[in-house]
């Protein structure tokens, strides 16, 4: 296991979440640390489950939609080119966007067997929460993961996270905007390519 592994398995579970907070502040530091604590404990026990790697998938993916809004997060992804998506490109995209980093990021979980994440603090920034974790794998220096924790969507869900400060949302957001460009600026095709992917 390494790092390079660890961060592309935590986005396939992180990388679908609502982007910066609006509402107003309600989330309390509690609830913040109940929702880390609880999304970590999922992490650790799927790693920990000895499930077949498409099983493992398929937990993820149940991750992904209990934790995340998905159809924020993968407009987000879009950048710019989401503006001028129809409504149908948008669903489709979103539903493609899920199987995608589900997949391209799954075959690796296995990797993580043996290794754990520990929730260490919270603090309140504006009006979300940051929520930092130690990352703990075999072989390797304990580093930081940090969980930043809005209830902008009417319920308590992340839309960032940080590994040693590499912002992982926006990893996938320049993954999306060079496959469009490869594309030629083309939504259909983009999506199109985006399912062969997944």
């Amino acid at each position: 296991m390494n790092r390079r592994s660890f961060t592309a398995a935590v986005v396939a579970t992180f990388a679908l979440a609502p982007f910066a907070p609006t509402a107003a502040f309600a989330l309390t530091e509690a609830r913040a640390k109940v929702l880390v604590d609880t999304l970590v404990a999922d992490i650790n026990k799927v790693i920990a489950s000895g499930k077949s790697e498409s099983s493992m998938i398929r937990d993820f993916e149940r991750i992904f939609a209990r934790y995340s809004d998905t159809s924020y997060i993968s407009a987000y992804a879009m950048g710019v080119d989401g503006r001028r998506a129809s409504s149908g490109q948008k669903r489709a995209f979103s539903k493609a966007f899920q199987s995608y980093v589900a997949n391209k990021y799954g075959s690796r979980f296995r990797e993580f067997i043996g290794g754990q994440l520990q929730v260490k603090g919270v603090r309140r920034v504006k009006s979300w929460y940051e929520v930092s974790t130690t990352a703990k794998l075999r072989g390797q220096s304990p580093f930081e993961v940090t969980f930043q924790v809005s209830d902008r969507s009417g319920k308590d869900l992340f839309f960032n996270m940080f590994i040693e400060g590499v912002n992982l949302l926006l990893t996938e957001r320049t993954e999306i905007g060079a496959l469009i460009d490869r594309n030629g600026g083309d939504i259909d095709k983009m999506i199109s390519d985006l399912k062969k992917l997944s």
